[in-house]
């Protein structure tokens, strides 16, 4: 028998859904300004943005910015941040926390606008200042001002503007964002699944394009593939092996044998790649207009990449986290499961872990987490079907159940809980 769920998931989801009162909005907004101005106050803000603005400064000054290792952008980075090299350090020190909680902002709203998620809501507007002060990864970023918010920003936009078929305009912005860091270059992948060849050739020819004049501009571009590429190819160095939380990394420091890691890791990224495939081409299951299909497979794909990412950062989750959190209000998504907050835990604030995953060791909760999330999406992406019964009622006779006539998909949402 088919059991309605009318369960405390949607009584809490109708509270959420309500519009919030204005000191409600107020508190959030003294919320994410308090993060800002904390951040700013800090001696190590923006210290992932300096050698950004590094490079950009070593153009203008006519040097060649791939003499710094540790620049691993594209040479269209460089232009991008060529404006920020021209400021002063006081604004930057004041404006690049509120442009990294801006673009977080952004990433968050196009995610609500995805699921048709009403912006003065109390889910819009008191989870995202939740998200920043229980997810320690949002201060984390806010802080480093690193590039990731970039990307935060434009896959739940290029997957809204996707769901409202303007696939050469999701393109567009992918294209751009892998230009400022080529973090969305997976992606592609799902351009590729839906056929959208417009989309997909403007999200390779702009930031090939921008490269291409940001190469023509420095001295030895050539540095980018004899220098830079085979650094990050190799995982960096020591410097960032103690935050990397790839399998590929974490692993070989838990005794496991570095071919064994890197086995391991490729196989869950391969499996990552089938659950995605195998999740896009499941349509008849749908009860909406496809967005948690599309949320769902992108998800997967830049999880998936994660994986074997060298290096793979705890604030690389901030890309797909949104638009998974956003996606609560669909039956059967995976944060209405009790293992999505659980994957979820090692990242929380105010958790009091042992000293021993503190610091530099703090990679294995951000693999536990990563791992976690990807093994949940891809479960669900590959479940098999389930039917149920419901009751068939025929002229003159009581109610029966007929299976052959009245089977029916089950939704996944039946066992779990928000």
């Amino acid at each position: 028998m088919k059991r309605e769920n009318h369960g405390s998931c949607d009584r809490l989801l109708d509270r959420l859904l309500r519009p919030a009162s204005r000191p409600w909005q107020f508190v959030s907004l003294a919320v994410l300004l308090g993060v800002c101005v904390s951040t700013s106050l800090r001696e190590n803000w923006g210290s992932d943005n300096a050698f950004v603005v590094k490079a950009a400064q070593t153009l203008l000054d006519g040097g060649s910015p791939y003499e710094d290792k540790r620049f691993l952008y594209l040479p269209s980075a460089v232009l991008m941040a060529v404006p920020e090299a021209l400021l002063p350090t006081t604004v930057l020190r004041w404006s690049l926390p509120v442009a990294m909680s801006g673009l977080l902002g952004t990433g968050w709203l196009a995610a609500l606008r995805m699921f048709s998620v009403p912006l003065r809501s109390r889910f819009a507007v008191v989870g995202f200042p939740v998200l920043a002060l229980a997810y320690k990864p949002y201060v984390n970023l806010v802080l480093i001002g690193n590039w990731t918010a970039i990307s935060a920003a434009a896959l739940p936009v290029a997957l809204l503007l996707a769901h409202r078929r303007r696939w050469g305009a999701a393109g567009l912005v992918v294209g751009l964002a892998i230009a400022c860091k080529p973090m969305l270059v997976p992606v592609g992948l799902l351009f590729v699944m839906a056929r959208r060849w417009r989309g997909l050739a403007a999200a390779v020819l702009v930031p090939l394009g921008l490269s291409l004049a940001g190469a023509l501009l420095m001295p030895n571009p050539s540095l980018f593939v004899t220098k830079t590429l085979p650094f990050l190819l190799q995982g960096q160095d020591a410097y960032a092996l103690p935050w990397d939380a790839s399998p590929i990394a974490v692993l070989p420091r838990l005794g496991v044998p570095e071919p064994v890691a890197v086995l391991v890791a490729f196989a869950g990224a391969g499996a990552g790649l089938w659950a995605a495939w195998t999740r896009w081409r499941r349509t008849g299951e749908e009860t909406d207009g496809g967005e948690l299909r599309l949320v769902e497979t992108a998800c997967m794909v830049m999880l998936a990449a994660f994986l074997v990412s060298r290096p793979s950062f705890d604030h690389y989750l901030l890309v797909v986290l949104p638009l998974l959190l956003a996606s609560a209000v669909r039956p059967g998504s995976i944060p209405r499961s009790p293992w999505f907050w659980l994957a979820l835990a090692p990242q929380v604030a105010l958790i009091p872990w042992p000293s021993e995953l503190a610091r530099k060791r703090r990679a294995f909760k951000d693999c536990a987490t990563l791992c976690g999330l990807a093994i949940l999406l891809a479960r669900r992406a590959l479940r098999s079907g389930r039917v149920t019964l419901e009751p068939v009622t025929t002229a003159g006779s009581p109610p029966r159940t007929e299976p052959e006539c009245a089977a029916t998909p089950a939704e996944s949402a039946s066992r779990t809980a928000f």
